[in-house]
C-alpha cells in the first residue's frame, strides 16, 4: 500500500462501499450515509446525468449533498452551498508519531455512544467539522476527561481499503495548549496502524495551525483538495 492508492482519491465511495455499508442509503448508482451518522454522499467517479439523478432521487429535492472532496461538480440546476480549499495528509507507516509536550497525566478514555451529548457539545463549540448524534458509529473514538468533563477528542471517519481516517479533532477553549489533540492523534495512530491500516487525514487549509501540529507528528501532505457541497434541484 503507497500513497498513491486510489481509494485515497474516493475515500467516501470506498467506504460506502466497503468497511461502512452497514451504515449506507443507496439508490441506484448514488449513495449516502444514514441519517445522523454523516452527510457525506457518492456518485461514480466519472458520474454521468443518470448518477446525479440517482443522487437527486436518494436525497429528495431541495436536500443538502455533501460531496466532501469529490472533484465531480453536479450539472445545472444544483445550487453550490460552500467550497472550501484543503489537504489530504497521509503517515507515512514508518516508526512512531512524533512527540510532543506531553499531555499530562490525564487519561486518554474511549468515548461510547453514552458519551454523545458531551461530544455533541464539544464539536458545537470546536466546530472541527460535521459531527452529528451517530458519527461515533464510523469507528474508534478518544477523548481527554478533567476532573470528569471532556475537554478534547478525536476519531476515526472515513475507512477506504487498507485506511482509516483521523478525523473530529478538538480541544475546548479553555483547555488548549496542554497538548490533548497531538496526545489523542498519536494515539489514534498507534491503534490504527496496530490492526494494519494507514491513518489519513483531511484539513482545511486555512488551519495553519492544525496543519503544523500534523506536520510535527509526521503526516505528510498528499493531494489538495476541495471540499464541495451542494442543494439539489
Amino acid at each position: 500500500m503507497n500513497d498513491d492508492d486510489p481509494a485515497l482519491d474516493d475515500p467516501v465511495g470506498q467506504s460506502l462501499s466497503g468497511r461502512h455499508a452497514h451504515l449506507t442509503r443507496r439508490f441506484g448508482r448514488a449513495a449516502t450515509y444514514l441519517t445522523d451518522v454523516a452527510t457525506f454522499s457518492s456518485v461514480s467517479v466519472d458520474p454521468d446525468a443518470e448518477d446525479w439523478a440517482d443522487l437527486a432521487g436518494l436525497l429528495g429535492p431541495g436536500a443538502f449533498a455533501d460531496m466532501f472532496s469529490s472533484p465531480a461538480v453536479p450539472p445545472p440546476g444544483w445550487e453550490p452551498v460552500f467550497s472550501l480549499e484543503g489537504r489530504q495528509m497521509t503517515w507515512p507507516g514508518d516508526g512512531r508519531p512524533g512527540r510532543t509536550r506531553s499531555a499530562s497525566d490525564t487519561d486518554v478514555v474511549e468515548l461510547g455512544a453514552d458519551s454523545v451529548p458531551e461530544m455533541l457539545d464539544l464539536a458545537a463549540r470546536t466546530e472541527p467539522g460535521p459531527f452529528w448524534p451517530r458519527t461515533h458509529e464510523l469507528g474508534t473514538y478518544l477523548g481527554v476527561r478533567v476532573d470528569g468533563t471532556l475537554v478534547a477528542m478525536a476519531g476515526e471517519r472515513l475507512r477506504p481499503p487498507g485506511w482509516t481516517e483521523i478525523s473530529a479533532v478538538c480541544t475546548a477553549p479553555e483547555a488548549r495548549g496542554q497538548g490533548y489533540a497531538a496526545r489523542l492523534v498519536r494515539a489514534l495512530t498507534e491503534r490504527i496502524s496496530a490492526r494494519g491500516d494507514r491513518p489519513f487525514l483531511h484539513v482545511a487549509e486555512a488551519n495553519t495551525g492544525a496543519i503544523a501540529l500534523y506536520e510535527q507528528l509526521g503526516f505528510k501532505t498528499r493531494r489538495p483538495v476541495t471540499f464541495r457541497g451542494f442543494r439539489t434541484p
